[in-house]
């Protein structure tokens, strides 16, 4: 692809044609996403979105003001810098834009993807005041996949080693993030994941059609470039304990094991058979490849009539996966209203578009089923909006006399998740709260266990892949100076041993 800006003249004649193309850029409209057509992707599990062409993201990064204060950066939680990756796409400089990327985020192609940049990144561009935000989202996207076509992955040259030993317990966004900066700092990573493949809520939690399971990997692949050692099918805290780790020689353990124990809505009938979590409907449909049948004939039962009960991205997932899997009549149950709604604006679009059917202000009361166990229907009440509860929004309120009953032979229940208990209940000594989260310092990670830190939706609930990602560069950060600081302590314990020993 030619360079949009000259490869002649002087680096201020360079500069003021950047200039100049920028603020060209100021009078055009967002570029939009191209994007699978609607009726066609309904029954397919390709990627909903295909991204930029080239000349598309010159054009897009074009548009960027370079703010001299850049919010955009201070909004963006592992604080990337933007306008300068921004200048390079518009340069045609995509290496050198993926480059820069990665000096902060170790996983572009997932958060370009996935992060909602319309509540963080973009919510803050100066664009919003007049027009749409710069698609900053978009556009990391795009560099990373530029670099996987491309078929050349860059990999920074890599520190002597220091000899230290670190486990991180779980392969998520926390995880794997902290893995590769601290692989850059030349220490020794071994990432333990219960599951058969690394990769955490990215594999199991997020459809195909959002985020390919092989975009994954492809980041997986790269911090196996920087010596991350990855062993799978390990549970902490059954096949191994974090005494048991320190005991093998690990001088520190990071804890990212996400918040994966699903809710439920202790209602009657949710015993009955055809009663799903979202995490078990969601694990079975991507980590087992139920999208990929015939080649995986994972066991997962497929409705004719399917309703998610809930209003997040989990419950857009859930649903939008039903359709895909041959459902005929596809429902969210949500017992707000759609301003409420905490979904992605996109995805929500999109499961608009694909014909999914929306009942807002609507509470499940119980599950119906038949005598042989098997659900047959949800019976519901109507909702109205009362007063903001804690979390800001209008409770919803029952609306007497207004039951009704849909018919129905799945339900999916994706209301949000609790901690993972193994590793805090095998883990003698490390302070939780009330609702098993792991108490740790919000800026280190650091827990009450010299040597033990955590982050991600482990410490702080459920919450984005991006959060957990920032979470795990804090963590690095901490971590190396910690293994620094033991590095002192053990040299002057053994000048001290020389001196008894003289």
């Amino acid at each position: 692809m030619p360079d949009p800006i000259s490869v002649n003249g002087t680096a201020n004649q360079k500069k003021a044609e950047i200039m100049q193309l920028m603020q060209k850029g100021r009078q055009i409209s967002r570029t939009p996403m191209p994007t699978q057509e609607k009726l066609e992707r309904r029954a397919n599990f390709k990627e909903v979105n295909s991204g930029y062409s080239p000349i598309q993201a010159m054009l897009e990064a074009s548009r960027c003001y370079l703010c001299p204060k850049a919010p955009c950066v201070l909004g963006c939680p592992v604080n990337i810098d933007i306008p300068a990756f921004l200048t390079l796409i518009a340069l045609g400089d995509f290496k050198g834009a993926l480059r820069k990327i990665k000096e902060s985020n170790s996983l572009p192609a997932v958060c370009g993807r996935v992060c909602p940049q319309e509540e963080q990144c973009e919510k803050v561009c100066v664009l919003t005041k007049k027009f749409k935000s710069v698609a900053i989202g978009h556009l990391e996207r795009f560099v990373a996949d530029y670099e996987m076509q491309s078929g050349e992955i860059e990999v920074p040259e890599l520190p002597p080693p220091t000899g230290k030993k670190v486990a991180i317990i779980g392969s998520g966004p926390a995880g794997l993030t902290v893995a590769g900066d601290l692989a850059k700092l030349g220490h020794a990573v071994t990432v333990l994941e219960a599951f058969h493949v690394a990769g955490g809520v990215l594999m199991y939690g997020i459809p195909e059609f959002r985020l390919p399971k092989g975009i994954v990997q492809r980041e997986i692949t790269y911090l196996k470039k920087l010596k991350v050692e990855f062993r799978p099918n390990t549970l902490v805290g059954r096949t191994v304990t974090i005494p048991e780790l320190f005991e093998q020689g690990y001088d520190a353990v990071f804890i990212g094991t996400g918040a994966g124990l699903p809710q439920f809505m202790n209602i009657p009938g949710e015993n009955y058979n055809g009663v799903y979590s979202a995490n078990e409907f969601l694990t079975r449909v991507n980590l087992m490849k139920a999208y990929d049948f015939p080649h995986y004939d994972t066991p997962v039962l497929k409705g004719e009539k399917v309703a998610v009960i809930g209003g997040g991205n989990t419950a857009l997932d859930a649903i939008r996966s039903a359709l895909r899997l041959g459902a005929k009549q596809a429902m969210i149950v949500y017992r707000r209203s759609e301003a409420e709604m905490p979904g992605r604006k996109e995805e929500y679009e999109h499961a608009q578009e694909e014909g999914i059917n929306f009942n807002f202000l609507t509470a499940p009361k119980r599950i119906l089923g038949n005598p042989d166990g098997w659900v047959t229907g949800l019976e519901c009440q109507k909702m109205e909006l009362g007063e903001a509860d804690e979390s800001g929004r209008r409770r919803p309120i029952p609306i007497p006399g207004s039951e009704f009953i849909l018919p129905v032979d799945i339900v999916i229940i994706a209301i949000g998740t609790t901690a993972n208990p193994v590793v805090p209940k095998t883990t003698p000594g490390l302070s939780t709260n009330k609702w098993g989260y792991i108490l740790a310092d919000p800026e280190t990670g650091a827990t009450n266990i010299p040597g033990v830190f955590a982050g991600g939706d482990i410490v702080t609930g459920s919450a984005t892949v991006i959060l957990a990602a920032g979470a795990g560069k804090k963590a690095a950060v901490a971590i190396h100076s910690y293994l620094g600081n033991l590095e002192k302590s053990t040299e002057l314990l053994r000048e001290n041993q020389k001196q008894i020993q003289g």
